[in-house]
């Protein structure tokens, strides 16, 4: 998890947002990672985060099991067309270094991985950075 924070630290303009207690959010989102394009080094405030790290079940959102320790699920948006390319069949929504569609978000473009190993993780690196790209795509079209 740490390395996966730190290569999205590395990419340019990144923002990579670490809720910690006694800070502005809500306390479910302690100790998840959040990761934004903002090189001004601001959350956005009119965009959703591309990417995500969650480390524990949230209500609405249990599928993947990541009540247990040491389990934890990156999330990352592909886009609505980027997923029949990565996903094919049925799907373990708590398998482990598996790229599976979001439980909750998966209609909306959004990929999953829980505890990326050898398997995935050069996959999530790339989406990541594909992700972090398209969102500096889009803050430029609406600088223009």
């Amino acid at each position: 998890m740490e390395q996966i924070i730190a290569t999205v630290r590395g990419f340019e303009g990144a923002l990579v947002v670490v809720p910690e207690p006694d800070g502005d959010f809500p306390e479910i989102a302690w100790g998840d990672a959040f990761f934004y394009y903002a090189p001004d080094g601001r959350i956005p405030r009119t965009t959703q985060p591309y990417g995500t790290i969650v480390t524990k079940d949230y209500p609405d959102d249990s599928a993947s099991d990541l009540d247990p320790p040491g389990r934890w699920r990156v999330n990352v948006h592909v886009g609505r067309t980027g997923l029949p390319e990565l996903l094919a069949g049925r799907y373990d929504l708590a398998a482990a270094d598996v790229v599976l569609p979001h439980p909750v978000y998966g209609p909306l473009g959004w990929i999953c991985v829980v505890n990326p190993g050898e398997r995935t993780t050069g996959t999530v690196v790339r989406l990541l950075r594909e992700a972090h790209e398209a969102a500096r795509a889009r803050a430029a079209r609406r600088r223009s």
